[in-house]
């Protein structure tokens, strides 16, 4: 059925208010965008204390206060009129926004949906100034001290239909808090006030970056965050990141500001998802706070009413240095970045050259632990006969020595008093010893149910899943290998042959340049048999056929080109992830400490690819509590 035509009206200019009204239904959307634009132009006003009062969720009453520069009254008129602003004068002014505010609308907006009332005072002015409705009304005298306020009332009156499409008081509420948190987050040498229904609900103080966010983000976001600053040309980023381990459920932990505005941006937000792709679960959200700083001309803020969307004129270089800047930060998740030193240095950038060696050999499976005689051996100094021990990879017993400051040779740990201070935690022998922070995991003590590798630290006792963090480790290397086009092979002495479909045989012919590419040598034998006759060294010991059929189904599906580049960490961390040590594989002492130091020396090596954390301290203190030691 054909639906009715309009009646024909001739063409005609529409009146003022309804003209604001229109224009109010794209920019106050709702009580938040009030308090949003309203914010805005107390922060212009270079306001250093703001205070928001909110009654019924802000549909009954917002009134804001600033102490800002005022408004002059003779200028008090021109304030509420449409399209008024002392922000932008041309076109150059407008694309080179450095202001929050510039288009003019919003104080006529609202006082077309709202009983509106603005006290303003100059620092210059005997007292202050008054205009109650719109720019026809008088201005009158009034009190009040320099600044601003605005007074909104019964937003909605005049406009039942839109009034009707609003939530419940605490829904509405709850997203003008929000505006104020994100506007608060980005200021904090403003202080803000917030007050509902009569009552103060927050309050924060002029004050650091770190402190504000950690007010609004939450004690988990402080005591689990990474500080983040880089900058490259005309590009700045800098702030928080928090770790894989505060992650959420829900993206309401996530504030990002460009030139000290919060957008809600999507590439922004594909560049910091894709930096926490290699140590968070799909299902989980970051939290984070960061602010972009660049050239407005680089930026055009003036692409929606709402101001909360962008446009960036190089859009790729900006996601491409957000991306590596976050992924940098995430880069330092290992037990080297946390409270401890970093872990022994050769000369030069990276791991020990024993840490090194153990990369390029097959670290999976057969832990390597030879070190040389150079560098130290926890179980006896320096020099020796190199590894960890000696020859007594198997006695524990040795161990005990690493962890009381008594020598090598068996000294007895000397008996303490609760209330007497610990012993220092050194390590060494032979009268030497070394700072116990190069060893920021400590030194193994046990293996606890084929899973955990308990060690020792100077903080008390670490527990490591040696299975996520294996599977971190071997995930680096190969990513590192491939990245540097060092992906070594390992031939097998007996080629490893196994039944193959039609699909899985024609793979492997087609795509062998990409194959190659990932260290494997997959021989079509005949139309229903495939041979592998090489893998990756850094895979050496792992099921060579279950390899080989799943490197042969991400090629299939994702394409060899894909593969090596979209769809590479995915398959790299199905790779490792096969061939990671095991539950229930017994691990000697030396194998679980080459382990432990493996994992200091490998970037993100606090979360498996997959986001599971890899390892937990329990400080002696906690250890104290459960024994109720001291008290």
């Amino acid at each position: 059925m054909n639906a009715p035509h309009a009646p024909f009206r001739p063409i005609q200019a529409l009146p003022d208010q309804l003209i604001s009204q229109i224009a109010a239904g794209e920019v106050i959307e709702r009580p938040s965008a009030v308090v949003k634009e309203l914010l805005e132009n107390a922060l212009d006003a270079g306001s250093t204390q703001i205070t928001v009062r909110l009654e019924q969720g802000g549909v009954k009453r917002i009134a804001i206060t600033d102490n800002g520069r005022g408004i002059p009254p003779d200028q008090l008129p021109l304030a509420l009129a449409r399209h008024a602003t002392s922000k932008i004068a041309s076109l150059t002014d407008l694309e080179n926004v450095n202001t929050l505010g510039f288009r003019g609308e919003a104080l006529a907006s609202i006082a077309s949906v709202s009983q509106l009332t603005v006290t303003t005072r100059t620092a210059d002015a005997p007292h202050a100034w008054e205009i109650v409705g719109s720019q026809h009304a008088t201005v009158a005298p009034a009190s009040g001290a320099q600044g601003t306020t605005i007074d909104v009332q019964d937003l909605y009156f005049n406009t039942p239909a839109r009034r009707k499409f609003l939530k419940s008081e605490q829904t509405e509420y709850g997203h003008c808090a929000e505006v104020v948190r994100r506007i608060a987050l980005a200021r904090p040498d403003v202080s803000f006030s917030l007050s509902h229904n009569g009552k103060t609900v927050d309050h924060w103080n002029i004050g650091e970056f770190a402190k504000r966010s950690a007010h609004i983000l939450g004690d988990e976001f402080a005591n689990a965050r990474l500080m983040l600053e880089e900058s490259a040309g005309a590009l700045k980023l800098h702030g928080f990141v928090g770790l894989p381990t505060a992650s959420k459920a829900r993206a309401d932990g996530q504030y990002f500001y460009v030139n000290g505005r919060f957008v809600r941006d999507k590439l922004l937000v594909h560049a910091v998802r894709a930096a926490y792709q290699d140590v968070l679960h799909g299902d989980r959200y970051p939290s984070y706070a960061l602010s972009l700083e660049l050239d407005p001309a680089l930026v055009d803020v003036n692409v929606h009413p709402s101001k909360i969307e962008v446009r960036f004129r190089d859009s790729r270089s900006v996601h491409q240095f957000v991306f590596h800047a976050v992924s940098r930060a995430l880069a330092q998740t290992s037990a080297t970045s946390f409270g401890a030193a970093p872990a022994p240095q050769a000369a030069g950038n990276g791991p020990l050259p024993w840490m090194r060696e153990q990369q390029q050999a097959s670290f999976s499976g057969q832990f390597s632990t030879e070190m040389p005689r150079a560098y130290p051996s926890p179980a006896g100094g320096y020099g020796g006969g190199g590894g960890y021990g000696g020859g007594v990879a198997q006695d524990t017993g040795a161990y005990g020595a690493l962890f009381s400051g008594a020598s090598a040779g068996g000294n007895p740990i000397p008996s303490m008093q609760i209330n007497e201070p610990r012993p220092a935690f050194t390590v060494g022998g032979a009268g030497q010893s070394l700072p116990a922070d190069d060893f920021p995991l400590g030194f193994a003590l046990a293996q606890l149910h084929g899973i955990y590798v308990l060690a020792q630290n100077s903080k008390g006792l670490v527990v490591v899943d040696m299975h996520a963090a294996h599977e971190r480790i071997l995930y680096e290397q190969l990513k590192t290998a491939l990245d540097g086009n060092e992906m070594f092979v390992q031939p097998l002495l007996i080629p490893v042959t196994f039944y193959a479909d039609a699909v899985e045989v024609g793979t492997a012919e087609e795509h062998q340049e990409t194959l190659s590419a990932l260290g494997f040598d997959i021989a079509v034998m005949s139309p229903t048999t495939l041979a592998v006759r090489a893998v990756p060294a850094l895979l050496k010991n792992a099921d060579a056929q279950s390899l080989a059929r799943d490197v042969l189904r991400d090629v299939r599906e994702y394409g060899g080109s894909r593969v090596l580049v979209e769809r590479r960490n995915e398959m790299l961390g199905t790779l490792a992830c096969h061939t990671a040590v095991r539950a229930n594989r017994a691990l000697t002492p030396p194998e679980m400490n080459a382990l432990l130091r493996q994992m200091e020396a490998t970037e993100r090596a606090d979360q498996c690819n997959h986001g599971r954390p890899t390892w937990s301290q329990l400080a002696l203190s906690d250890l104290d509590k459960l024994f109720l030691r001291g008290q």
